[in-house]
């Protein structure tokens, strides 16, 4: 009994010691079974996701843009996650520092991990719709069926969805494995690193979160806001509201009544984003008018011309220009239009959205503004105001998060169109060069070195420009004639009468029909006399003059007066227009002749003509024999132009230059 009594309390004394270790090798046991399921089940997931791969490649007969929001960056997934998986199973061989390589594991894949999981969660929703979509077509949902289940059995009816929602899965279940590995782990140094890791996933979760949430908010104001009438009175009296409302605000802070809200770091980022918006739409207008003339020198085709120069270089030159023509140039603009023209209207597509978001969120940003005033002078908002100004902060914060890249981008992209640009203006230089090879060792001078021949050609062109400066300075020097109309018939007398009322300096032969157009206008025919009274209106408007026509007095344009110059004739009952064609170029004698300046017909006995028409002179006089009208024919038609209209064709005398030998 002594002896009984004496072993009992020895066997409660050791009692605490075995349950201590009993619960430290339970809870290593549940930490072993926690880094296993870990490691299993991510084995498990990469698998999965491989054979989403392999789904995504045998649909396809949906289009490449439904693949590509279906099954979004998964490909980015696999990458991280297999780099993740091999480095997650390389720490089985060190068990005892198995758990803490763990944790250090995934602090250094907290970036990577959410760089790639917040764009497949912010498309995921995109993708249930379509899947959505998808089902309202039968035979098309049965073939995704068909497929789905060929490759992963286990899909069941949910197909595509069971598939889809597999990496939002996996991001939210790591914080819990790190949490029951956490749990069953001492407080010994594994234990801080595991904590970190764990609170990193957590993290990442929300940040994810957040990033979606953003997203959402940009893909509402992504597109402009355009309302009609069939959208109904309610909707358009909220809007007009909120519209007065937020101008109010800008008024205010216009006037320095209320303070605006200043954002150095967005306000850099736009004034980047805007800087590149005016580059892009520089250049695409630049290459909008380089391919309208590009096109336009296609359409013209110097081969086709005959230049009556026979054999020698000419032909060289027409062959060489058809080469060109036909396949180089041709070459060049497709290209061009493909490589150059099509990405740059994708930049400037691209541009839209951003444009849109920056102009929302000035709109926001008033109405952000005055909840927070009302919140300073309340202390409380109403939940759309708390909804407010959780849009505004996201939606500043969606663009200060993704301005930085998309401003690089942009520069990227506008960098490697000029590069492009540039390229394929060497590689036509470089055409051209090797197909006129053979054709330039005909040339007179293509023996001549690269300085020489430059030399030849600046000699050349100052010869050429010295040419065209003394021709212009010749016609600069001899005025051209005056484009005098003929006097109306039956005029003489009035135009003699103004003529001695008012003299010679103030009369002015209209140029073109006027018609009245006020009540103290005139309506005047073209070739009619007036005499010029004031040479402005009562407003002191110059673009309108008084004049008298011998019989009336008013207004008319002053642009469609011209002086009319008068010479005296030896029949002193009557003046006529001072020549108009060169000197020896009077009424005609000979049958054919041509046509000086352009006449327009007023009456159906007149007939019109072109400068340069090859006109037939039937009658030197009209019917009451005055030589200043002659009966024509021109195409066709009979009647009566003035005779100052008609000269002699001339003979061309041969002029120009050529290339010194």
């Amino acid at each position: 009994m002594a002896d009984h009594g004496a072993a009992e309390p020895s066997s409660r004394s050791g009692s605490p010691d075995q349950e201590g270790q009993v619960s430290e090798d339970r809870s290593l046991l549940h930490q072993k079974l926690a880094v296993k399921e870990l490691m299993d089940t991510e084995v498990s997931y990469l698998h999965m996701l491989r054979l989403c791969a392999d789904i995504r490649s045998r649909l396809q007969q949906l289009p490449q843009g439904d693949l590509d929001v279906l099954f979004s960056n998964i490909d980015d997934i696999i990458k991280v996650n297999s780099r993740f998986l091999h480095d997650l199973q390389e720490t089985a061989s060190k068990e005892e520092e198995q758990v803490y390589l763990i944790g250090r594991l995934f602090l250094e894949f907290k970036e990577e991990l959410e760089e790639v999981y917040k764009v497949y969660c912010a498309s995921y929703d995109q993708a249930l719709l379509l899947v959505e979509a998808y089902r309202k077509e039968p035979e098309l949902q049965q073939e995704i069926q068909g497929i789905i289940e060929l490759v992963v059995p286990q899909a069941g009816f949910s197909g595509l969805s069971f598939l889809l929602v597999h990496p939002l899965q996996r991001i939210t279940k790591y914080p819990l494995l790190l949490q029951k590995i956490l749990a069953n782990t001492p407080l010994d140094a594994r234990y801080p690193v595991l904590q970190r890791a764990t609170s990193a996933l957590q993290d990442v979760n929300a940040n994810i979160n957040e990033y979606k949430m953003r997203k959402e908010v940009a893909s509402k104001y992504a597109k402009v806001e355009q309302l009609s009438l069939r959208d109904g009175p309610h909707q358009h009296t909220h809007t007009l509201s909120k519209k007065t409302t937020r101008l109010s605000q800008l008024l205010k802070q216009e006037a320095g009544l209320v303070p605006r809200t200043k954002d150095k770091e967005f306000d850099n980022l736009e004034e980047r984003f805007q800087w590149v918006s005016l580059c892009v739409t520089e250049l695409k207008n630049n290459m909008a008018a380089y391919l309208d003339n590009l096109e336009a020198f296609l359409r013209y085709r110097p081969h086709e011309y005959n230049l009556d120069i026979p054999g020698g270089p000419v032909v060289q030159y027409c062959s060489l220009a058809r080469d060109l023509q036909l396949e180089a140039f041709v070459k060049f603009k497709n290209r061009l239009e493909g490589l150059v023209w099509r990405p740059l209207c994708s930049l400037s597509k691209a541009l839209v959205g951003p444009q849109n978001l920056i102009k929302k969120r000035l709109d926001k940003l008033l109405d952000f503004e005055q909840v927070e005033e009302k919140l300073l002078e309340v202390g409380s908002v109403t939940y759309e105001e708390e909804a407010t100004r959780h849009t505004y902060q996201a939606l500043n914060s969606l663009l200060v998060a993704e301005l930085p890249q998309f401003n690089q981008m942009a520069m990227r992209w506008l960098g490697q169109i000029l590069l492009t640009f540039m390229a394929l203006q060497r590689d036509l230089a470089e055409q051209v060069l090797q197909r006129a090879e053979g054709s330039m060792a005909q040339l007179p001078h293509h023996h001549f070195s690269e300085p020489a021949f430059r030399k030849l050609m600046e000699d050349s062109l100052g010869e050429t420009s010295n040419q065209l400066r003394s021709f212009q300075e010749t016609f600069e020097r001899v005025p051209p004639p005056p484009m005098m109309q003929p006097l109306l018939p039956g005029s003489e007398h009035q135009v003699q009468a103004l003529l001695t009322k008012y003299g010679t300096e103030k009369l002015y032969q209209v140029t073109s029909n006027i018609s009245r157009a006020g009540t103290l206008d005139l309506t005047l025919l073209r070739g009619q006399i007036v005499a010029l009274l004031q040479n402005k209106d009562t407003k002191g408007n110059s673009g309108r003059w008084l004049v008298d026509t011998g019989g009336n007095c008013g207004y008319v344009p002053a642009r469609k007066l011209q002086p009319y110059q008068v010479v005296p004739s030896e029949d002193p009952r009557g003046l006529t227009p001072e020549p108009t064609q060169a000197p020896g170029s009077s009424a005609p004698t000979i049958t054919q002749v041509v046509a000086a300046y352009p006449f327009v017909a007023r009456s159906s006995h007149e007939v019109s003509l072109e400068a340069g028409q090859p006109v037939t002179v039937l009658e030197a006089q009209d019917k009451k024999g005055n030589p200043e009208w002659s009966l024509v024919e021109v195409n066709g038609w009979r009647g009566y132009v003035p005779s100052g209209f008609l000269a002699r064709a001339p003979s061309p005398a041969p002029w120009g230059w050529s290339l010194p030998t």
